[in-house]
C-alpha cells in the first residue's frame, strides 16, 4: 500500500513538474498581477461555453492564441429602461448549445466554421464592475484591446486567414451587455488598426443622442456614457469613418417637436447613412437592404468594418428579451438573410448586444436568435479566410447569376452617399 501510494506521489510530483515548465516563460509576478487584476466572478458570470467551443479564461492566459474569440460583456449599468443585459452572454451561450463542430455546416455559405481553418475559443467573461460605470468603461477597453492585440495562430503567410489590413490579426465576438460596450471595443479597433473604423450598426434606435438630451442639468462624466450616447462619443473621439458607416432597422422616436435638433447648421456629422426598418419594403426585400449598405460601405480590405448587432432590431413579436423594444422590426429570418448578403464586408469584430433574458418568452426566441446571428458572423468571418471557393449560397460555383450579384454590389467610389448628420 505504501508503495502505490509513493508511486502515485511520484507521478503527481512529475505532472507538477511538467505544469511548471510548461509555463515557466511567464514570471510568476506577471502571472499574479494577472491573476489580481482579471482573477474574479461576479454571481452573473461564468459560461457554459458558446457552441461547446474550448472555454478559457484568456484574460489570465497570455499565452492562449486564437483565430477567433467569443468574449463576455456582463454589463447592464448603462441602460435608459430596463435592465438585465449582464445575463445576455449567459442566455446567448445557453442559446448555443445545439451548435457543435460536428453538427454546424452552413449550407449558404459552404462551411462549418467549427470545423474548418479557424481555430475559435470562448474567452469567458470580462470581470466587470457593476458598481462604477467609469471603471467598467476602462476595464472593457483593457480587455478588448488586449485580446484584440494577441497574434492570431493562423499567421498571414498561410493560405488560410483573413487578408489586406486584418492580415495577422485576431478578431473579437462580444456578447452584451448592453450597447455601450460597443464604445470600448471601438477604441480598441482603433489603436489596433490605427485609423477610423467603419460602423455597420444594426438597432431601433440610433444611439447618437448627445448625453444632454437624458437631462440638461444632471451632468457627471458616467452620465455621458450610456447605451444611447455612445456612437455620439465615438464620433467625437474620431473612432468611426465618417463617409461609409451605416444605420439599419431604425425606427425609433426622436426628441423636441421637429427634426431642427438632428439638420440644424454646425452639427457635427457622424458619416452615418439611415436605413429605416419599412424601407426594406420599398428596396425590395432583404437583398434590397443588402445592396445599399455594400454600396454604402464597399468591400474596401483595407478598410476595418466592425458590425453592432442590437438585438431590438427584431420585431418584439420575434424578440421579446430585450430592454428598449420597438414594434414594427424585422423578422429573423429577414434579419438573417441580410447578414448572408453582407459575408463579404471586411468584419474585423462584432457583437450581439442588448439580450435581456428576463424578458424572454418561455421559448426563448430571443437568445435564439441572438445565439444564430453569432453564428452567421462567425461564418462569415471564417469563409473571408479560406482562401478558396467554398460554394453555398453565395459564391456557389455553379450559381454564375449569386457570383455576377455580388460583383455588381460593389460600388464605384462616387457613388457613395454623402455623409449625413445624425442625432447629436
Amino acid at each position: 500500500m505504501k508503495l502505490a501510494w509513493a508511486g502515485l506521489l511520484a507521478l503527481a510530483g512529475t505532472a507538477l513538474s511538467h505544469a511548471h515548465h510548461e509555463h515557466e516563460n511567464i514570471p510568476q509576478h506577471v502571472r499574479e498581477e494577472l491573476l489580481k487584476k482579471w482573477n474574479q466572478e461576479w454571481s452573473f458570470t461564468g459560461h457554459a461555453s458558446f457552441a461547446h467551443l474550448k472555454p478559457v479564461k484568456c484574460l489570465v492566459e497570455p499565452e492562449e492564441r486564437y483565430d477567433i474569440a467569443v468574449i463576455g460583456a456582463p454589463f447592464d449599468t448603462a441602460v435608459s429602461y430596463r435592465p438585465g443585459a449582464r445575463f445576455g452572454p449567459r442566455a446567448i451561450r445557453a442559446a448555443s448549445a445545439r451548435q457543435m463542430a460536428g453538427t454546424s455546416f452552413n449550407t449558404r455559405a459552404g462551411i462549418n466554421p467549427y470545423s474548418s481553418w479557424a481555430t475559435i475559443k470562448d474567452c469567458g467573461d470580462i470581470p466587470i464592475t457593476p458598481f462604477d460605470n467609469g471603471v467598467a468603461e476602462r476595464q472593457m477597453y483593457e480587455a478588448f484591446l488586449e485580446l484584440g492585440s494577441r497574434t492570431p495562430i493562423t499567421g498571414g503567410s498561410s493560405e488560410y486567414g483573413t487578408k489586406g489590413i486584418s492580415t495577422g490579426k485576431s478578431k473579437l465576438v462580444t456578447l452584451g451587455g448592453d450597447h455601450s460596450v460597443a464604445l470600448p471595443a471601438l477604441r480598441a479597433l482603433y489603436q489596433i488598426y490605427q485609423k477610423p473604423i467603419t460602423v455597420l450598426h444594426f438597432d431601433a434606435h440610433l444611439d447618437t443622442w448627445n448625453p444632454v438630451r437624458y437631462s440638461a442639468y444632471w451632468q457627471s462624466e458616467q452620465s455621458a456614457f450610456n447605451h444611447g450616447s455612445f456612437f455620439h462619443k465615438a464620433s467625437r473621439e474620431g473612432l468611426i469613418c465618417n463617409s461609409t458607416s451605416a444605420h439599419a432597422g431604425l425606427r425609433t422616436r426622436l426628441t423636441g417637436v421637429d427634426d431642427s435638433d438632428y439638420t440644424a447648421p454646425g452639427t457635427p456629422e457622424q458619416g452615418f447613412m439611415r436605413i429605416h426598418a419599412d424601407d426594406i419594403d420599398e428596396l425590395g426585400g432583404p437583398m434590397g437592404v443588402v445592396n445599399k449598405i455594400i454600396q454604402r460601405i464597399g468591400l474596401d480590405s483595407e478598410q476595418p468594418v466592425y458590425l453592432s448587432v442590437d438585438i431590438d432590431v427584431l420585431d418584439p413579436a420575434t424578440a421579446p428579451g430585450t430592454g428598449t423594444p420597438e414594434p414594427g422590426g424585422w423578422t429573423t429570418r429577414e434579419f438573417i438573410r441580410i447578414l448572408r448578403g453582407i459575408e463579404k464586408l471586411n468584419i474585423v469584430g462584432a457583437d450581439i448586444v442588448e439580450v435581456s433574458p428576463s424578458y424572454d418568452n418561455k421559448g426563448e426566441t430571443t437568445a435564439l436568435a441572438a445565439a444564430q446571428v453569432a453564428y452567421e458572423i462567425i461564418t462569415s468571418m471564417v469563409k473571408a479566410g479560406a482562401g478558396e471557393d467554398l460554394g453555398g449560397w453565395y459564391g456557389r460555383k455553379e450559381d454564375v447569376t449569386a457570383q455576377e450579384t455580388v460583383t455588381a454590389l460593389e460600388p464605384e467610389p462616387e457613388t457613395k452617399e454623402p455623409a449625413h448628420k445624425d442625432e447629436l
